[in-house]
């Protein structure tokens, strides 16, 4: 079976948690002991019916205020597909916390409340997804049965959301569904209060839906992690080069080219990590390779094929989103991490803000607070071998950490 990463976004008390543990309930994916686990707390609480937002919502805070704050993710399957569910928080100060949560989804689940419609989350959050580069959006307008599963109300919020989505590039797909996560109206059954809806049911669509993957294949990235050297009597002369696949397929007896040496050898073999040797090895598998030739490689280096280099070079441009609670400076230094490498660098200039309203860029802003989203500019200290975001998510993304405190400061994606 292949797997579908979906992550959840939406404004605060759109539902997303209990949306998320009502799939789970629904689809027969919970131990006994969890429901148990989840009624008790629900009663020690004082609801009228079973929380089920409490199977995702696990810290203490989370629970008292009847919030998400840190991303929560959850594994199930059905006979048709497996899921990894990552569900985040809607409250503006964890806009960081959606960016991590959704940066390796295939798709987003956009929760809007029927009663207020499309309001500034909304439009947050689908402006990081595209920024992501999610391309499948499903806005699930969810508490139906609080407007009386009007399809009045339904049809005025999806004309609305796909007005604000024009606005956006490289959308393949919206999907809009009207439910009930409480009552489980269209979440994993068709809903007999809203017969006039003619689409699938949430979980009917997620077991369907076609992705694409989000692997380059194509472009042949492998960035060295480390040199495996056992210097045992029974591999005294191994010397392999450990990493993750992070684009395009690579076989022995393939040329390549080390960067940033440029020597040029031949791959020999390529083992997986119990040892097994397998002919050949593509994004995103984690493997040791053995080459032909002795030459100098160390940790932050890359195995690229010639005919389609990554881009090299110490300025790059990229839209990053603040982490930090102690705003970006420009001029300011920091460490940049890429791939397996980790370097200096400074941010050379701010060239704008987005208004994530409007989706205007604010020129002329001098700072980034935190969760605020820009381009910069940045300078590193090494060259960088690189993709765009958007045709590699692994070699074209990177993290800045204060040098002093150690703190993840911004992620970011190259353009």
């Amino acid at each position: 079976m292949d797997l579908l990463r979906f992550a959840t976004a939406g404004s605060v008390d759109d539902g997303k948690s209990t949306l998320i543990g009502r799939l789970l309930y629904d689809s027969k994916s919970i131990f006994e002991d969890q429901l148990s686990a989840v009624e008790e707390s629900s009663r020690r609480r004082g609801d009228a019916v079973v929380n089920l937002a409490l199977l995702t919502d696990g810290l203490r805070a989370e629970r008292e205020q009847g919030i998400t704050i840190d991303v929560a993710y959850r594994y199930f399957a059905t006979p048709k597909r497996k899921f990894i569910i990552a569900d985040t928080p809607g409250h503006i100060q964890y806009t960081r916390n959606m960016v991590t949560g959704a940066s390796t989804a295939d798709l987003a689940i956009i929760l809007v409340d029927a009663r207020k419609g499309i309001i500034e989350q909304t439009k947050r959050h689908s402006f990081v997804s595209n920024l992501l580069k999610i391309r499948h959006l499903v806005l699930a307008v969810n508490k139906m049965d609080l407007v009386d599963y009007s399809e009045e109300v339904f049809n005025r919020i999806v004309q609305d959301f796909h007005d604000f989505a024009s606005r956006l590039d490289d959308i393949a797909e919206i999907t809009a569904i009207p439910l009930s996560a409480l009552n489980g109206d269209n979440v994993v059954e068709k809903s007999t209060s809203m017969d006039w809806f003619k689409g699938p049911s949430l979980l009917y669509h997620l077991e369907t839906v076609y992705t694409g993957g989000t692997e380059n294949h194509v472009d042949a990235r492998f960035p060295v992690q480390w040199i495996i050297r056992p210097q045992s009597n029974e591999h005294h002369d191994f010397r392999g080069y450990a990493g993750r696949v992070a684009g395009g397929v690579f076989k022995p007896g393939d040329a390549v080219t080390v960067l940033p040496s440029g020597f040029s050898t031949k791959i020999s073999k390529i083992h997986l990590p119990g040892g097994q040797e397998i002919g050949e090895a593509f994004a995103p598998q984690s493997v040791v390779m053995t080459l032909d030739d002795e030459i100098d490689i160390s940790r932050g280096d890359m195995l690229v094929k010639a005919n389609n280099p990554p881009r090299t070079g110490q300025d790059v441009e990229a839209m990053v989103c603040w982490f930090s609670q102690r705003p970006m400076e420009v001029r300011g230094k920091y460490l940049l991490r890429h791939t397996t490498r980790e370097t200096k660098a400074i941010v050379q200039d701010l060239r704008y803000q987005v208004d994530i309203e409007t989706l205007h860029k604010k020129e002329g802003a001098s700072t980034l607070g935190m969760n605020d989203i820009g381009r910069i500019a940045l300078r590193a200290a090494v060259p960088l071998f690189h993709d765009d975001y958007r045709r590699n998510r692994l070699t074209g993304s990177f993290v800045l950490v204060d040098p002093g405190s150690h703190e993840t400061v911004a992620a970011g994606m190259i353009v």
